[in-house]
């Protein structure tokens, strides 16, 4: 046997490289960019959380129930949970009521349905999609907090951008590590190959979809001319 072979990536590898090129269309999104430039004002900030709220909900309603499966189960880990940071974001963005006022986005709907579907027939898109969320609260995502912190003042880790703080986190690199350590560790539950490449290619679908909830937050919230 040839030793110059090339050894094949690990799936965490496979997963990141293979939806490069939708992340990076996610991240250089206008609404993005216009809100991480602090272009907009809070209300498009308060907008967007409500939006994650709706997709955050849906991937954590399903946690419980994945809970013992072999191949979403062991990503389902307490200190990951977003929803009730982010209703305490909500509750200092919008008040108290902030329920009465709360809609999806037609995006935002869509790509809910989605998680929810995977969650109740597919757990190895609900993983592409726990994927896709979790890890990048961890590492884009504290990019946006210091950013809203700098713009619109709230208190350093505080009410406003709770939902990027992961207080049962306290060493996020090696976090990250062993989340990706169980990426790899699917080649032993999922052997197929196909199926695979059905989960990377649903992490690059979880990333249009967050990218169609951009585009509207962004019709919502254009520029003056």
């Amino acid at each position: 046997m040839d030793s110059a072979i090339t050894q094949r990536p690990s799936f965490s590898t496979l997963i990141r490289t293979a939806s490069h090129e939708q992340h990076t269309e996610a991240e250089s999104s206008s609404f993005m960019s216009d809100l991480l430039g602090g272009l907009l004002d809070v209300s498009a900030y308060a907008r967007y959380t409500e939006q994650l709220w709706f997709v955050y909900r849906a991937l954590e309603d399903a946690a419980q129930t994945l809970r013992e499966d072999p191949v979403a189960g062991p990503f389902i880990q307490p200190e990951l949970a977003r929803v009730a940071e982010l209703e305490r974001d909500l509750a200092h963005l919008r008040g108290p009521d902030w329920r009465a006022g709360l809609s999806a986005l037609p995006a935002t709907a869509a790509y809910a349905a989605r998680v929810e579907e995977c969650a109740r027939t597919w757990p190895g898109g609900y993983v592409a999609h726990h994927y896709t969320r979790y890890l990048g609260d961890l590492s884009g995502g504290q990019i946006i907090r210091g950013k809203a912190e700098q713009t619109w003042g709230f208190a350093r880790k505080g009410d406003g951008v709770r939902f990027y703080v992961f207080e049962g986190i306290s060493n996020p690199a090696a976090f990250k590590r062993g989340y990706r350590e169980l990426l790899d560790g699917l080649d032993a539950v999922v052997p197929d190959e196909l199926e695979k490449q059905r989960i990377v290619d649903e992490c690059k679908f979880a990333f249009v979809l967050n990218t169609a909830v951009f585009r509207e937050l962004g019709g919502e919230f254009p520029l003056s001319a």
